[in-house]
């Protein structure tokens, strides 16, 4: 059981060395294919894009396939999409095939989850879907890391490595993953977006998106923003972009335990202040190798525990329904990668490759105080809990395990 859980992680790792490791490699692209580093990150946009639009819908359309068949349909199309990536001749042709692997991902994620709370348990559901996403933990740590190391000379070696990854995984899949349950009942588009319907789900989506938004701006454009530091030196970048993995998977760890404690409210109001500090003091940190590691370790332990927060706060307003919330969440999640994107790229053109961080921080103080106004305590408001439940599969987050989602 847990063997087969691993491989549904070694999928979700793909899915996650795929869609962050092209902050450690847009330099390169950009050369390579003769466009700006800004347009180069677009590939980060459209891919984050692409797959916020297309979950919905891809799941509606999905929902009576069997669940094998559509787990290697969608590592089939994510690793088929990346070999042309790694091929690709043109920039347009480039973007065409990064909506090719966000379908794919968009897919396979949430079917994984699903997937996984049914070779379980149910008192086991929460662990298993902790293995599958944390797969996507684990990217940032390793994978992308390794990927910017091995397209240090050429960019396309580490879409290589991403197919080699999908590969791997759509062969132990197929190997071993067997006798699934059939699919439950499905819900239709109409149904997904219904609860869009509570003013308090729009606003709790909002702020997830507005946090996504600030650490992207950011993140995407990582190499630019520690230059000094690393003086184009894609070894010295790898080493600030394992630190920031490692950092991502402590400040998730950390994230699920504080909320428990404290509530998300109290989290979203105490990480945002802090990543935006983090974000002002970033034009100087990121000129020398000891600055960019101290902004390597606080700004992801801050945005992961914040990261945490934002699912468990949407889950606690209607705990039956935790899961279907949970994956409006991922779709505000990732549209909040894609305008980052577009965001970090209009704040180089503004203000400059030194100083384009400044833009993140008014964003994060912007997120935080959207979340000050949208979560204040009203008489008789009580903690709710959201327990892990089947179909936080719908997600591509983990489901809220005992999690207190203040409003």
């Amino acid at each position: 059981m847990r063997f087969r859980l691993l491989l549904l992680a070694l999928g979700s790792f793909a899915m996650g060395t795929d869609s962050m490791v092209m902050a450690g490699i847009l330099g390169l692209v950009a050369d390579d294919l003769e466009v700006s580093v800004s347009a180069a990150g677009q590939m980060v946009t459209v891919f984050a894009l692409a797959y916020a639009l297309l979950a919905p819908v891809l799941a509606t359309l999905t929902a009576r396939w069997p669940r094998r068949r559509l787990l290697l349909a969608a590592l089939a199309l994510f690793t088929v999409a990346n070999a042309l990536s790694a091929v690709a001749p043109t920039y347009g042709l480039l973007l065409a095939t990064r909506v090719l692997a966000a379908a794919g991902a968009a897919l396979y994620t949430p079917s994984a989850n699903a997937v996984a709370t049914s070779l379980v348990p149910p008192e086991q559901r929460g662990r298993a879907l902790a293995t599958v996403m944390g797969g996507l933990t684990v990217a940032t740590a390793l994978g992308v890391p390794l990927g910017t190391y091995v397209g240090r000379v050429d960019w396309r070696l580490t879409m290589w490595l991403v197919v080699a990854l999908g590969v791997l995984a759509f062969a132990g899949l197929a190997a071993f993953l067997r006798e699934l349950p059939a699919p439950a009942a499905s819900l239709g588009l109409r149904e997904r977006l219904a609860p869009l319907r509570d003013r308090r789900v729009v606003e709790a989506a909002a702020t997830t998106f507005m946090f996504f938004l600030a650490i992207n701006a950011v993140y995407v454009y990582l190499a630019t923003a520690v230059g000094g530091a690393t003086g184009g030196d894609t070894g010295r970048l790898s080493v600030i972009l394992l630190v920031t993995g490692v950092a991502s998977v402590a400040g998730s760890w950390l994230g699920g335990r504080v909320v428990d404690r404290v509530g998300a409210r109290a989290v979203m109001l105490a990480g945002g202040p802090v990543a935006a500090l983090v974000y002002a003091a970033l034009p100087w940190l990121g000129e020398s190798m000891p600055g960019a590691v101290v902004y390597a370790v606080a700004a992801p332990l801050a945005g992961w525990v914040v990261a945490v927060a934002l699912p468990h706060r949407l889950a606690s307003l209607d705990p039956a329904n935790a899961p279907l919330l949970i994956s409006l969440n991922s779709s505000a999640l990732y549209l909040g990668i894609a305008a980052g994107g577009g965001a970090g790229s209009i704040a180089i053109a503004l203000l400059g490759e030194r100083w384009f961080p400044l833009a993140a921080t008014v964003l994060a103080v912007l997120a935080t105080g959207l979340a000050a106004a949208t979560t204040r305590e009203r008489p008789g408001t009580v903690r709710a809990t959201a327990p892990a439940a089947p179909g936080a599969a719908e997600s591509g987050t983990p489901s809220p395990s005992g999690a207190s989602g203040r409003r």
